[in-house]
């Protein structure tokens, strides 16, 4: 078996490659093609941890759950995670290999060809169909000649290709007919198609403009897919955060959850479930205000724990923590959040904190402290969370270099194998496990446990959604795009 391929590009960062590749893999999945997404390098603090301990950008295992497989390194062989000073650590084939700069990387680039090549290799033997995505633009021709999520790509998967263009920007056509003349003329060669993602409105009044692109480019316009609403499934990265920042309560709604804004936030996913439950308002924050008045105040995951405790102490977010765990008021520290909860970090490998310095002060919430330890733990998990005044079962997983140690008091869970994990007492929770409200039981508990300190009755059980998220992605892709058009374009 040799799977064809389809690359699909975008005339820009967010304009909707992550999600349409989902929605493409369960249409296709769905006629009974075996079907595998691809992603040749992400760069993404958010990250997701495979049942074999590597990590992969979030998008792409969103997007293996939409084909029906389950996520493999191989759907992204290259995760770069930005740091702070210009620098990335580069995930390959699931595994850290330590931080570089951008042109440290050129250097490593044969490298991370042939983990490309070879992740590439092993899905199309295994698959009928793989579906690429690519990165931001690929007419930045200031990038072009040391490109790999994007021409590399493409052209080691003997790729045909479509752009998607987000019009919510505005500028759609330009942005089109642009990155179309910028592209090199054998990537231009693989074009099929092009798809105008985020409509609004009448979608008659494009007919002109939908005209005009197909006689000037020579490509079809397969296309035009209406905004959709909140899907309910992971965001992929900081350009999601965006919603969140400046919300202001809405009438209906009675929980208020602050999320603090630090600058290397990671895997904010892990609050969203959250987010989607009626009634809760989920938004970032480092106001001193609104995290003491909101009902429970959550520090995130961090891609640099060092650095963002680092402001959470310049800022007035200590003062304002300090003061609301004096109170009584709720809070929750997940990942690096939890080992700023500490007394203290230490590092004694120099694993983030380099420079010499090997040991910091924390926030001194909870009686702990961490080590940094090398190599990164990457594994999955289920057990029982023991906090908020009662339990429940969790699963998610573990992703950091950081230890809590000399755990005073409870554990805030019990995993599976009898291993305690995290930190509780009483309104103060840490815990390094992500993704741990994927779950309706931890949500119903945190939530209950939150409306009734608020003095709020329980709320009415959430009426189970009826239609799958990836069913509800796909039907709106195949109702907006024609697949069957676009499939024999890739087979022909």
């Amino acid at each position: 078996m040799s799977a064809r391929t389809l690359m699909v590009f975008g005339t820009c960062s967010d304009a909707g490659k992550s999600t349409l590749v989902a929605g493409l893999c369960r249409v296709w999945a769905r006629q009974g093609l075996k079907v595998a997404p691809f992603k040749a390098q992400n760069m993404a603090r958010n990250a997701y941890v495979c049942a074999d301990g590597g990590e992969i950008g979030v998008a792409q295992a969103v997007q293996a759950f939409a084909a029906g497989v389950e996520p493999a390194i191989e759907h992204n062989p290259v995760l770069l995670k930005p740091e702070p000073d210009m620098r990335s650590q580069l995930v390959l084939l699931g595994r850290s290999q330590g931080s570089f700069r951008f042109r440290e990387l050129w250097h490593k680039r044969p490298e991370i060809l042939q983990a490309v090549e070879q992740s590439l290799s092993s899905l199309r033997a295994r698959h009928d169909l793989v579906v690429l995505e690519g990165a931001g633009s690929p007419a930045e021709i200031n990038l072009q000649a040391h490109d790999i999520p994007n021409l590399a790509a493409v052209r080691c998967a003997d790729a045909r290709a479509i752009l998607v263009a987000d019009i919510d920007r505005g500028g759609v056509f330009a942005s089109l007919l642009g990155t179309l003349a910028l592209l090199p003329a054998d990537v231009r060669a693989r074009m099929c198609g092009l798809v105008i993602n985020k409509f609004r409105g009448d979608v008659s009044l494009l007919q002109d403009g939908v005209m005009y692109l197909e006689q000037q480019s020579g490509l079809p316009v397969l296309g035009i897919v209406p905004h959709m609403g909140e899907l309910g499934l992971p965001d992929e990265d900081s350009l999601a955060q965006t919603r969140y920042r400046g919300r202001r309560r809405a009438g209906l709604q009675e929980l208020e959850i602050a999320v603090v804004d630090t600058p290397c936030l990671a895997n904010f996913e892990d609050v969203l479930p959250l987010a989607r439950e009626p009634g809760v308002l989920v938004r970032l924050t480092s106001s001193a205000r609104e995290l003491l008045e909101a009902d429970l105040v959550i520090l995130p995951g961090s891609k640099a724990t060092a650095h963002d405790l680092a402001f959470v102490r310049e800022t007035e977010v200590a003062r304002a923590l300090t003061l609301r765990a004096a109170r009584g008021g709720a809070i929750l520290g997940i990942c690096g959040g939890a080992q700023i909860l500490g007394e203290r970090i230490d590092d004694p490998d120099g694993v983030e904190l380099g420079g010499g310095t090997r040991s910091v002060p924390a926030l001194g919430l909870l009686p702990h402290f961490t080590r940094f330890e090398q190599p990164k733990r990457t594994v999955q998990c289920r057990g029982e969370l023991h906090a908020f005044g009662g339990t429940a079962a969790v699963e998610g997983f573990l992703l950091h270099h950081g230890r809590l140690c000399d755990v005073q008091g409870s554990s805030a869970l019990r995993l599976d194998d009898g291993t305690p994990e995290g930190h509780a007492q009483g309104h103060v929770v840490a815990s390094m496990l992500h993704r741990l409200f994927d779950r309706a039981e931890p949500r119903a508990l945190l939530l209950g446990y939150l409306r009734a300190q608020r003095g709020l009755p329980p709320a009415a059980a959430s009426a189970p959604d009826s239609v799958d998220p990836y069913e509800r992605l796909a039907d709106h892709v195949q109702r907006h795009i024609d697949c069957d058009r676009l499939r024999a374009l890739v087979s022909g």
